[in-house]
């Protein structure tokens, strides 16, 4: 399989991987359509870099698909700044149960995965806004499973993310290198929105060449101090 696109600066190429048919399976047509629009389009609209190009399957879309090993079949699933469309476009591709919301706050990156999701027939609901808007809280309601890319550092994207999961539910997160130390630095802070202990994972071991990072946080009940609880039992007395 091959598919090309014109891109800036000339012709550019994008040959289909092997990984790509063990990842999508029947729906890898699809994918090779959405990398076919984003190596048309992508570096004039601002959505990937020139450099980008020639690694569009092994850096963005096979490594946005494979987080789906850390999502169970059938949920709910709201992808926070979706920009061009990753995780969540390759995630509805390669698992077309889940239920996917696409959360991007930019007018002109709405625009492109609108007509994304037109181009490739995929059922996904978009919607403007940002996560930490409580009316777009309050509009999209509370997730299964949440995910986001390259957005913010964990601590903050954690405060932006957990706030829309439900109880149990989690927070995937893909990362990059630094992953480790992010979880270091920002396990109080995760705590604090809401969050379990923070997991690191890999998704895509034995297909890709470079597995994705990823971390996993759930969505744990808040608790009220044991002082504030044994305070409020003594006032009902």
């Amino acid at each position: 399989m091959r598919s090309e696109s014109v891109g800036l600066g000339g012709f550019e190429s994008t040959t289909t991987p092997a990984a790509a048919a063990a990842v999508f399976g029947d729906q890898v047509e699809q994918a090779e359509h959405f990398v076919e629009l984003l190596a048309e389009h992508g570096v004039e609209r601002g959505l990937i870099g020139p450099r980008e190009i020639d690694r569009l399957w092994e850096r963005h879309v096979l490594n946005s698909a494979v987080i789906g090993e850390h999502i169970p079949r059938g949920v709910r699933v709201v992808d926070v700044g979706s920009g061009a469309g990753l995780p969540g476009v390759p995630l509805a591709v390669a698992r077309p149960d889940l239920d996917i919301v696409l959360l991007e706050p930019m007018a002109r990156r709405v625009e492109w995965l609108s007509e994304v999701v037109e181009t490739l027939g995929l059922p996904i609901t978009i919607v403007r806004g940002r996560a930490e808007e409580k009316a777009i809280r309050q509009q999209l309601g509370l997730a299964d499973v949440v995910t986001a890319r390259a957005v913010a550092p964990l601590a903050r994207l954690a405060s932006w993310c957990l706030p829309l999961v439900r109880s149990s539910g989690t927070l995937v997160a893909l990362k990059g290198a630094s992953a480790a130390d992010e979880i270091e630095r920002d396990r109080a802070a995760v705590r604090k929105a809401g969050g379990g202990e923070p997991r690191l994972a890999e998704c895509g071991a034995g297909v890709l060449e470079t597995p994705s990072t990823v971390v996993v946080i759930e969505r744990v009940e808040q608790r009220k101090p044991e002082r504030s609880r044994r305070r409020s039992g003594a006032r009902s007395r």
